[in-house]
This record gives structure tokens, sequence and C-alpha cells, in this order.
């Protein structure tokens, strides 16, 4: 197997790990937060026997600064997984994933408006796009208006659910290169990155934890180890290790693993599935979404050339191309 093939695979599980994470969230039957501050415990646990393991705390490249920004992409990405989380209670886990994956045009938009970076005719018209893909995906009418609106409040968390992950990897992964050293974490291994990012929810999310609700929660401890171990740990070294392998546009394409496994597993198990007039916006949204992720790839994210110069001179973040929850 090439170096190529096995990255493919390493993703590919990845997504499909990641797609199945709505489900581990619902079935766990507890509050967003709580969710939330479980997964990024146990998921402290499985990164950080991980990363001692492999001896990577002894030589871990942080500065103040990079701290600093791991820290700050670590606030985003916990309020991020709880809005996420909080919307499919809303809508649903395939109208939430489709709609969350919009963040590739935050990256856009938010680098055009901090740091001045060029807007394209091409990016404003995919983004068009992309919005005319999330009427349509969102699928909201006069009716989800009124009854306290819980569907549009839904759809809603997950746009901005999306925003707060595109702030994030402005943060960690990098803008254009005129402002590169500004913006981005160099000599620092994602993984440790990651580390740094679950370990700010504890103390973040620990004031609006009810441990009350988690009293009988029974098997759903067994899905709340699941976010952590299986959706953060695994899921995460995965990723990296397939990062060092494939090429960005690779990335890009594996990344809609994901929400297809999502919907699947909305319907299989749920019953959800997105209507007609829905599923015409997937298409737009995935289509859009490629074309902005690799109008990128030269400036902002190149691919790595060997495993070995991925983990120390390209620095993947820990939000990287591949937008996983």
């Amino acid at each position: 197997m090439t170096p190529e093939h096995k990255g493919t695979a390493q993703l590919t599980t990845a997504m499909m790990l990641s797609g199945t994470l709505g489900v581990f969230v619902v079935e766990s039957g507890a509050p967003p937060f709580d969710v939330v501050l479980f997964r990024v415990l146990f998921g402290a646990l499985a990164l950080g026997g991980y990363v001692v393991a492999r001896g990577w705390l002894r030589d871990h490249g942080f500065t103040r600064r990079t701290l600093s920004l791991a820290v700050l992409g670590g606030v985003f990405i916990v309020l991020n997984w709880v809005l996420l989380f909080e919307s499919y209670e809303n809508t649903s886990i395939s109208v939430a994933t489709v709609v969350y994956h919009t963040q590739p045009f935050y990256v856009v938009l938010l680098g055009a408006l901090l740091f001045r970076e060029r807007l394209t005719a091409a990016k404003v018209g995919w983004t068009a796009v992309a919005f005319a893909g999330l009427v349509l995906v969102s699928g909201v009418t006069p009716a989800d208006l009124g009854g306290g609106g819980a569907y549009l409040t839904g759809v809603g968390q997950a746009l901005l659910a999306a925003l707060l992950y595109g702030l994030s990897t402005l943060v960690t992964m990098g803008v254009p290169p005129r402002v590169e050293q500004r913006g981005r974490i160099t000599g620092v291994r994602p993984h440790l990155i990651a580390l740094v990012q679950v370990l700010v929810g504890i103390p973040l999310l620990l004031p609006f934890a009810d441990f009350g609700a988690m009293r009988g929660t029974g098997a759903g401890w067994g899905w709340l180890a699941g976010l952590g171990l299986l959706h953060t740990g695994v899921m995460y070294v995965l990723m990296y290790a397939a990062y060092a392998k494939l090429p960005t546009s690779k990335i890009a394409v594996l990344a809609f693993v994901y929400p297809a496994v999502a919907m699947v597993m909305d319907w299989a198990v749920y019953g959800h599935h997105i209507g007609p007039v829905q599923a015409l916006g997937v298409p737009l949204i995935v289509t859009a979404s490629l074309k902005v992720t690799l109008a990128r790839t030269p400036a902002a994210a190149p691919a790595p050339r060997t495993a070995g110069h991925a983990s120390r001179d390209a620095s993947p973040s820990a939000t990287p191309a591949a937008c996983e929850a």
C-alpha cells in the first residue's frame, strides 16, 4: 500500500467516524454542555495518553504566543461543539451537519474582513451559490417561524457553530501569506494543539454543567466515552496521520464523507431525511465548498511533501482543511 493509499484509508475512516458523531450525541441523552464537557474530558485522556506515549511533551515547541493562539482556538472549538450539538436537538443531524459545512465560506469572508484578503469575483460567486444551497437545505417555512421558532433557531445555531469553527481555523491553521506569521501556529505538532484545545474546554464548561441531569445516565456513559475516545482521540490521530500523506485537494474531497455518513446514519437510526427540495441544496453547498477550499490551496494549505516534514514543518492545525466536528 502506497503512503497516499494509506492516507486515503485513514482519512476516510476518520470522516466516517465523524459522521456517526450525531448518533453518539443524541443517544447519550445528556444536555449539550454536559456532552461537550465529557467529550473534552475523555478526549484529553485519549490525546494526552497518545502524546505522552510518543514522547512529544519533551519538545513541544510552544511559545507564549503560540500557546495563547491554541487556547483562543480552543475556546472557539469548544463553543462550536456546544452550538452544533444544540442544533441537532432543534433541527436534525442531517440538516445541522449540511448547514455546518458552510464553514469554508466563513474562512473566506473573515479573511477578507480581518486580514484584507482579496475577495475575487469567483469567491463571491461561489459564496452566493452556497447561500442558495443553504436556503434550500434549511427548509425553513413560515410555520417554522411560529411555536418558538425552534427549527429556525437550530439552523442559526449550526451557522454560528460554523462561524466559530472558521474563527478557530484562522487562529490555528493560518491566513494569507502576507499575514501568515501573525495568525499561524508553526513548529507545534497538531496533536499538541488539539490537546490544548480540549483541555481549555474543561474549565470553560464546568460552570455550565448540569451534573444533576447526569443521574441515571447508565448506558449513556458509553456514548459519552465514545465521543472522547473515538471521535476526539482516535479520529484526530487518524486525520493528522492522513494529512501528512495526502494532497490538500484529496483532503477537501474526502471531507464530504462526513456529511454523507451523517445523513445516512440519521436516516438509518432515526428515520430522518431531507426532502426533495432540501436535497437540491446539498450539491450546491458541496460544489461551492470544494471550489472555495481548493482555491485557497496554493496560498493557505500546501500539501506536506513527506510524513516527516508534515509533523514539524507543515504543522497542520487542530482545525485543518477537512471540516470535522
